[in-house]
């Protein structure tokens, strides 16, 4: 019944109490905002806790969304934020973090690659300041555009790009520096 609806009737209906309207947006973002998390958080249990915690945070705050705007960036807004917040958290009070798991294909050399690759990916992504590493993960890893990542990061479009460029080098310097 839901899929054929729009967003906005969804939301509207979620604000009359409608929890299916409400499970379908969840269905429709669940991946997306799991993904954001996990490139922020880099820990499959935490990105899950983060995940959820930012669909309870919007629920709760629904009546604040404008529905004449972009939903998603919104909701991306409260995902970051709620990482931004977890990761301060984590310096602050730091623990053993669990490995980030692969899946690959069947061939072991492959998977031993692409693993080592991921491995230093991440490394080089948690060795560098938010600022940089924000934008790098919500353009290649949640594949948003310049402006969405302008909007959910609350900085100009212009700084997203330069941040990106400069996170890119930063990278590329790292793996230049181990090869």
């Amino acid at each position: 019944m839901y899929r054929v609806q729009d967003e906005v009737s969804l939301l509207r209906a979620s604000l009359q109490g409608d929890t299916g309207a409400w499970g379908e947006i969840i269905s429709r973002y669940k991946d997306a905002v799991f993904g954001l998390c996990l490139g922020f958080m880099r820990n499959r249990a935490d990105a899950e806790d983060v995940s959820h915690d930012a669909f309870i945070r919007a629920y709760v705050n629904l009546r604040r969304y404008d529905l004449e705007r972009r939903f998603s960036t919104w909701l991306f807004t409260i995902a970051a934020n709620l990482c931004r917040n977890q990761l301060r958290y984590r310096k602050n009070h730091p623990s053993t973090e669990q490995p980030l798991q692969i899946q690959g294909g069947t061939d072991p050399a492959r998977l031993v690659g692409a693993e080592d690759r991921q491995t230093r990916i991440r490394e080089a992504l948690a060795k560098m300041p938010y600022s940089y590493r924000a934008p790098l993960v919500l353009r290649f890893y949640n594949q948003l555009p310049y402006q969405e990542i302008s909007d959910i990061l609350a900085i100009p479009e212009g700084t997203v790009k330069t941040r990106i460029h400069r996170g890119k080098a930063m990278l590329r310097d790292v793996f230049e520096e181990g090869a």
